[in-house]
Formats: structure tokens, C-alpha cells, sequence
């Protein structure tokens, strides 16, 4: 997107990812008790998370060295959560549950690179 000035700007300088709510549905994923009707809603937003963390992490690993390890580990994270985004939804709830939980693991990850290669960690 272009500013007043001409310049462009990145995405997160516009908006960036609110991690602590992003971070806060991954935990209730995986710790709270699903309903038949959380367990069919969860993967699109979850999913959704994953499709927004991925550029952002993936911006701040290339500001890294390239032989640093925060950044090899960064990219081997979003190397997984785009494995994970190939996840069908599942046919029935215990398979349902497995792939939200996986999802809102690779979203808990996400968030733990962005926070650590970008130093906003609270």
C-alpha cells in the first residue's frame, strides 16, 4: 500500500498481528473442551492465523543473518505450518480435534518466532 508520501509500506507497519488474541483462541483450542460446532469453526480460523503470522514471521527471519538459528528455526516453522495448512478438516470429532490441535499448535509456534525475531515478546 502506498502512503501520502509515496512510499510503500509494509503490512504489519499498517496493521500489525494482534498476537495476544491471535495467541489467546490457539489456547483456547487446545485446553478448553470443544463443542460439535467449535470443532467444525476453529480450523477456518485457525487456518486464517496461520495465513496471517506466515508472511509476518517470515519477514522478520530474512532480517536475520542468514546463518543465524532464530531464523533457520523460524522457517523450518513455517515450512510446518504450511504442511499443516494441507490438513483436511477431519470426518469425525476425535480426528476434528486432532487438526485443531495441531493447527493451534503451529499458531502458538507462529507466534513464538514473531515475538522472539521481532523482540515484542511481553
Amino acid at each position: 500500500m502506498r502512503s501520502a508520501t509515496g512510499t510503500t509500506e509494509t503490512r504489519r507497519e499498517e496493521c500489525p498481528p494482534d498476537i495476544v488474541t491471535i495467541r489467546a483462541s490457539a489456547g483456547r483450542a487446545l485446553t478448553e473442551d470443544l463443542t460439535p460446532q467449535q470443532l467444525e469453526a476453529l480450523p477456518a480460523m485457525l487456518r486464517g492465523h496461520i495465513r496471517l503470522l506466515i508472511p509476518e514471521v517470515s519477514a522478520a527471519a530474512a532480517r536475520e543473518p542468514e546463518d543465524s538459528v532464530p531464523r533457520a528455526c523460524a522457517r523450518a516453522c513455517i515450512g510446518e505450518a504450511q504442511r499443516k495448512l494441507r490438513l483436511g478438516d477431519g470426518d469425525t470429532p476425535l480426528i476434528r480435534l486432532s487438526v485443531v490441535h495441531k493447527l493451534a499448535r503451529s499458531v502458538t509456534a507462529l507466534c513464538d518466532h514473531f515475538e522472539n525475531l521481532d523482540g515484542t515478546r511481553p
